[in-house]
């Protein structure tokens, strides 16, 4: 019983000292040690006015919460910057009567991500995600909850690309 104890917790040293494997499903080289973010500036046509900075702190957030990198101000050994490319509503499910039974939030974001330590994995690509809302609700009502569940979604595709290698 002491041995498969022993052979345990030497495994799990190992897989913790190789820095690629992360409960949160990062794959990090032990060469990174900080991130930084900044700010997401609003481009699109329609400007909601606290989008970039929920954005952006939700990106940094979920950097924090699930790795072991600091947050540098700039020039992090990975980086993140970008901006709001689209923020939009339109109808969808049409009904008989020609009305719509679903209205969508749409919000695009276009991102750039630098490694330093690893330049091969660097991209730049604008990730889309919606929300839709019953079209009986004007978007004032539901816009804030909408745009924290379409944020949550962009921020688990960015930090799944850049970190999880997918």
């Amino acid at each position: 019983m002491r041995k498969l104890l022993s052979l345990f917790l030497l495994s799990l040293i190992l897989a913790q000292g190789c820095g690629v494997y992360s409960f949160s499903g990062a794959s990090i080289s032990p060469e990174v040690k900080t991130f930084s973010v900044q700010y997401f500036p609003n481009r699109a046509q329609l400007v909601q006015p606290t989008l970039s900075q929920a954005f952006t702190e939700r990106l940094k957030e979920r950097f924090v919460a699930q790795t072991s990198l600091r947050q540098a101000d700039k020039e992090g050994d990975i980086q993140f910057e970008g901006y709001i490319s689209d923020y939009k509503t339109a109808p969808v499910a049409i009904q008989g009567t020609e009305t719509a039974a679903l209205n969508r939030l749409t919000i695009s974001i276009m991102v750039k991500f630098i490694n330093t330590k690893d330049p091969k994995q660097n991209f730049e690509t604008t990730f889309t995600r919606y929300a839709d809302y019953d079209s009986r609700k004007s978007l004032s009502e539901v816009e804030l909850s909408l745009i924290d569940e379409v944020n949550r979604q962009l921020v688990d595709d960015v930090f799944n690309k850049s970190v999880s290698n997918w």
